[in-house]
């Protein structure tokens, strides 16, 4: 070998290794800043005097604008660059995190979380197509399996550790030190995120090997579905559980803390379900988590406070663990040439259910009341079940080719 190449294989992965980085922090930081409203919900409940639809409003005008704005997002990286848009949209949702403290009204709140979330809409298409970029080939897969870890590591950390400092500091000024945490990041993104030059995008030409997200053959669509009630199904319960939890008589830490086990067993369910489906197939993991978490649902309506905690990682693991399973199934079901559209329509569809699910649970919960609300959540994801038996013949077809 070369000086030359040992200089170019060095530079290779130096260039990994940022990309790994700047991918895996911004995953976690955006998705802690996703579910840190969780712990914030019952504070402006209390704040703003809201209803559960108010509530779920709140939840859904942020989620609903990271979902909706992803591929625009994508869009414009091709233009000005993935660290330029990353690093703002970082620095965007830090922002929302700083004003939101100084809103009177719930309809500035309302603003505040349509700017946040528009920033948040540009670290799943970027950051994942940064990875992907820098380990390419089989490497990949492996590599995204990481950056989706990293996002749960965020999940838990924050939200935990804001109901931490909402306990020595008031709520407003905790909300603001983690907002400022965006806009380090922003600027960690913007020096240290390596550049590639631009790739040429090759359409897909359809047909049965091009057949997914364009086509709408090959089994995606039904995934897709799979993915929205198990995306809906998530939210609304994350939406109730802490209102559940304060009847049961928790403390906001209390809820903090339940929510974050919620998220350690969600980040071990990403793990452990990847390799259960390897081994007894992706129909039957489906079966498994989903009807585990309808299970879960509804074994904690009747449970004191201190049990319902410890079932909750339970619930976790199989609450994500499908996403998982889903993810990973987009591949088998999607040629080559259309599974960077199929990957956005994903990410945008199962978004966009989390998006509207609190907004129609809410809506639930003000006419039945929370426990009848869960109920029907838990009853809905059983409906994933049928589904998946639609698409069993091809996820086995696939994995015998493999």
């Amino acid at each position: 070998m070369s000086a030359a190449d040992i200089t170019a294989a060095g530079s290779t992965r130096r260039d990994e290794r940022r990309a790994m980085g700047v991918a895996c922090g911004a995953h976690a930081l955006h998705d802690g800043y996703t579910d840190l409203i969780y712990v914030m919900l019952p504070i402006w409940q209390a704040e703003f005097a809201l209803s559960y639809a108010a509530i779920g409003a709140l939840r859904g005008v942020f989620a609903g604008t990271m979902a909706g704005f992803q591929i625009p997002a994508g869009l414009l990286s091709e233009r000005l660059g993935t660290p330029l848009v990353l690093a703002a949209g970082t620095a965007l949702a830090g922002l929302g995190y700083c004003l939101a403290p100084l809103v009177d009204s719930y309809a500035a709140l309302i603003a505040i979380l349509f700017a946040a979330g528009l920033g948040a809409s540009t670290q799943h298409p970027l950051a994942s197509a940064l990875v992907a970029r820098a380990y390419a080939g089989a490497r990949s897969l492996a590599a995204l399996g990481t950056y989706n870890f990293a996002g749960d590591l965020g999940k838990m950390a924050l939200p935990a550790g804001a109901a931490l400092l909402v306990m020595v500091l008031p709520w407003r000024v905790s909300l603001a030190l983690v907002g400022l945490i965006g806009f380090v990041a922003a600027l960690a993104i913007l020096l240290v995120t390596p550049r590639y030059a631009a790739e040429e995008t090759k359409p897909s030409t359809g047909g049965p090997d091009g057949a997914g997200a364009s086509s709408g053959a090959g089994g995606f669509p039904v995934l897709l579905s799979i993915g929205v009630i198990d995306s809906a199904t998530r939210m609304g319960f994350l939406t109730f559980l802490p209102f559940l939890l304060t009847a049961k008589g928790a403390s906001l830490p209390t809820v903090g803390l339940a929510l974050t086990l919620v998220f350690v067993g969600g980040a071990a369910g990403k793990l452990v379900c990847a390799w259960i489906g390897a081994r007894i197939g992706v129909t039957a993991t489906v079966w498994l988590t989903e009807g585990l978490t309808a299970l879960g649902m509804l074994a904690l309506l009747p449970l004191p406070l201190e049990p319902g905690l410890l079932l909750l990682p339970v619930i976790g693991v199989a609450l994500n663990g499908t996403s998982s399973v889903l993810y990973g199934s987009v591949p088998v079901l999607v040629a080559p040439a259309s599974r960077t559209r199929a990957f956005s329509v994903f990410y945008t569809g199962t978004i966009g259910a989390g998006a509207l699910a609190p907004v129609v649970y809410g809506f639930v919960g003000d006419a039945l009341g929370v426990p009848l609300t869960m109920v029907l959540i838990a009853g809905i994801v059983l409906t994933t079940l049928p589904l998946v038996l639609l698409i069993r013949g091809r996820l086995i077809s696939a994995a015998l080719k493999a």
